[in-house]
């Protein structure tokens, strides 16, 4: 915990940049719209269609106010690997390296890129990242979790049915938050984690 938190309180370093990686899903649903007659406005029934699951990918750079969300079909190893890939030669090319702060998913892992890259290319990716996991059952630590929500409920709230839709409202939902500078103001510190959190570290006798 103490070692994202003091990652966290880094400075800003445009050739270090510190991202914070999650994903998320969304269901795809048709709504049943009940026709609209003379007296009464259309309705929506309470029985919907469902058109299938999408997943986000959100790497979210809090100190640039930055967020980079990548729409997929599925979420694994590979589609884990090609969103780091973007990451390390798009969006983030002029860094010398990315400091790299994810939950303990089983894809979080450098052995990803070996799934998706061969050896070489797979260990040029690996020696751009510094990787910092939050700890078991601490995913809260991380900022893109906060994003996450954020997008869930300006973006995400309403039915959508096709993966076409999702992308075209995240790009632009996406481009206006960072047109925006929105950003996160963390301040939860190693201090107050051994404060607040006193009952999580161990009791030296």
């Amino acid at each position: 915990m103490e070692d994202v938190l003091e990652t966290y309180s880094r400075p800003y370093n445009p050739l270090c940049p510190m991202v914070c990686l999650d994903e998320t899903n969304r269901q795809l649903i048709e709504e049943r719209h009940i026709p609209a007659v003379p007296g009464c406005c259309e309705r929506i029934d309470y029985e919907y269609r469902r058109c299938g699951v999408v997943d986000l990918f959100m790497a979210f750079e809090p100190l640039a106010a930055k967020r980079v969300v990548k729409v997929t079909q599925t979420r694994n190893a590979i589609d884990f690997a090609l969103f780091v890939k973007e990451l390390v030669d798009l969006h983030y090319a002029h860094a010398e390296k990315i400091v790299l702060v994810m939950d303990n998913l089983n894809i979080h892992c450098t052995a990803s890129l070996y799934k998706a890259f061969p050896p070489e290319e797979a260990r040029r990716i690996a020696e751009r990242l510094e990787i910092h996991h939050t700890p078991k059952h601490a995913s809260w630590l991380n900022m893109a979790e906060i994003e996450i929500g954020v997008l869930s409920r300006q973006c995400l709230a309403e039915a959508m049915t096709c993966i076409e839709t999702v992308r075209r409202k995240v790009s632009a939902w996406q481009y206006r938050r960072n047109a925006a500078c929105s950003t996160v103001h963390w301040r939860f510190t190693s201090a107050d984690a051994r404060i607040k959190l006193k009952r999580l570290y161990p009791v030296i006798s």
